[in-house]
């Protein structure tokens, strides 16, 4: 099993310790979760093993980030699990804070970007984005690493966090993997343990409009609005809700009017009581 640190100046001391070990080209990768980790998560692992010397995963369920009526207490947290499952995808120690560590009684600053937080996931959970952004920066502040890893399946959480490294000059690289699916298409997510086997069925509808959207766009449609009202009908046809489905500029998240060269897909509805999201990036050829 990895070496499981929980307090801030234990996980300090240990980078400290690995960085001296490691000379000054040895490279530290780090791997923020909020665990109930699946292959997802692995394909994270692999990718820092594979690139740098060191891979730190941190798990914490950030309560910064849930809305008062959003899903906090019910998250799944599976502990043992997700450390068997760090220990075979290549994690070398963890970091498991209690709530308190990383927020004590007298906490009162907090990090907010501006702009690309205010559409799609910052539109639909308005105090979403300011509790993430502050827990990346205190984590990237407790585990001084070279690189950091995140899942294209957050896509607009990794290109806000792109945004925070930049304008607040964080020495850190931030690696964006690939989603991983299941065979069907379904994007992995921890969220996905909530769904029933009929409601893991009618989901599969968000890739399903991800892949025919793309595949429309490739073959050269223009109507951005007549593909996106076609995406909401069948979304809620196979019987989600959806919250938005749109088709942006890829680095801005501007929504388009008619095709770009580079665009992403991006969709979330309600599941049953799950709340999803998937996106998926379209490159036209020039």
């Amino acid at each position: 099993m990895p070496t499981v640190f929980n307090s801030i100046p234990e996980i300090r001391n240990a980078l400290k310790t690995n960085r001296e070990k490691l000379g000054p080209e040895g490279i530290i990768g780090f791997v923020p979760t909020m665990g109930a980790l699946h292959r997802g998560h692995a394909a994270l692992f692999e990718a820092a093993a594979a690139e740098c010397d060191l891979v730190v995963v941190s798990i914490f369920v950030n309560p910064t980030q849930f809305a008062p009526h959003e899903d906090l207490d019910k998250y799944p947290r599976t502990l043992e699990a997700d450390l068997e499952l760090c220990e075979q995808f290549g994690a070398d120690l963890v970091f498991h804070p209690s709530a308190l560590e990383v927020y004590p009684p007298d906490f009162q600053s907090y990090v907010e970007v501006e702009g690309i937080t205010n559409s799609l996931e910052g539109e639909h959970r308005p105090t979403h984005f300011r509790g993430v952004t502050t827990v990346v920066l205190k984590l990237f502040n407790m585990v001084p690493a070279d690189r950091a890893y995140f899942g294209q399946k957050d896509y607009q959480q990794q290109l806000v966090i792109r945004r925070m490294v930049k304008d607040l000059n964080i020495p850190v690289e931030i690696v964006t993997v690939p989603t991983w699916r299941d065979p069907d298409g379904l994007a992995l997510s921890s969220r996905n343990k909530y769904l029933s086997t009929d409601e893991r069925t009618r989901a599969l509808v968000l890739s399903q409009v991800l892949n025919s959207t793309s595949a429309q766009l490739q073959q050269g449609e223009q109507d951005i609005q007549k593909l996106i009202t076609e995406g909401l009908v069948q979304i809620t046809e196979a019987g989600l809700k959806p919250d938005y489905f749109s088709i942006a500029d890829a680095e801005t998240l501007e929504k388009l009017c008619e095709p770009c060269q580079k665009m992403v897909l991006l969709v979330a509805a309600q599941a049953g009581t799950t709340r999803l999201i998937d996106n998926m990036t379209v490159e036209l050829s020039e």
